[in-house]
């Protein structure tokens, strides 16, 4: 997942530094991951479960918490996973309200989006590439 605050600074330096960046396997995946590499901040576990975790730190998955898999199919070993994700595709009480929305026709300024947006916030936690 990739959360970015426009900012016209941030492109011009991604710009710059894309110019004098040597070409990687992973593309822009290995260039976001430098670039950004000081202001990562990891998504948690069950937000963002990569099944290999199940193998390598099974100590640190708590599966009932999990709310997104990653790279899942239907493999006998993580059938389970693979319907747990149906079930809540399935799950109608999860379904968009249209009466939730603005009525037909209801316009809608920037100025009252813009206004409704808090205070942007810099925090981040320093980690290692996920390269």
């Amino acid at each position: 997942m990739f959360v970015f605050e426009p900012s016209k600074l941030t492109y011009e330096n991604l710009l710059q530094t894309l110019q004098i960046t040597p070409p990687t396997p992973f593309a822009e995946q290995d260039f976001l991951n430098m670039f950004f590499e000081k202001v990562y901040k990891p998504i948690p576990l069950i937000c963002n479960l990569v099944l290999v975790m199940l193998w390598q730190h099974p100590e640190n998955i708590e599966l009932e918490q999990v709310k997104v898999v990653r790279y899942c199919d239907a493999r006998e070993d993580i059938k389970m996973l693979v319907k747990k994700w149906w079930d809540v595709y399935d799950d109608s009480t999860l379904n968009f309200k249209a009466e939730d929305t603005a009525q037909k026709g209801t316009m809608i300024s920037k100025s009252t989006v813009l206004a409704s947006l808090p205070e942007p916030a810099v925090s981040y936690i320093p980690a290692p590439s996920a390269a």
